[in-house]
């Protein structure tokens, strides 16, 4: 059975940082590319990053340069980096990979 597990939320002020992590479980970690994505209520979930499996990162133009994805095979994690948090990046993000399996998010909150 697939597993993803998302941590690592919580709330941040304006200009803060957060790390996420998401830990698999249930197939071949290391051969997977795996995906960030955040959704708010109401709303389509929105792609955030993708990291290969060879270690090539993607970023949406909305986390460029204040996000960043790596990944622990070893561990089966994979993290997102956030720097910089802005109001609108408020939202549940959870982790996907390419088969459309998700983890079941964190909550993340950016609020002065």
């Amino acid at each position: 059975e697939v597993q993803l597990v998302e941590s690592g939320g919580g709330l941040k002020q304006p200009g803060g940082s957060l790390r996420l992590s998401c830990t698999a479980s249930g197939f071949t970690f290391g051969d997977s590319d795996m995906n960030w994505l955040r959704q708010v209520p109401g709303k389509r979930p929105e792609w955030l990053s993708a990291i290969k499996k060879d270690g090539g990162a993607l970023y949406a133009t909305s986390v460029k340069g204040r996000f960043t994805v790596s990944r622990d095979n070893a561990k089966n994690t994979v993290y997102l980096q956030m720097n910089n948090l802005k109001p609108e990046d408020t939202a549940v993000y959870f982790c996907a990979t390419d088969e459309g399996f998700r983890g079941q998010g964190t909550q993340v909150t950016v609020s002065s």
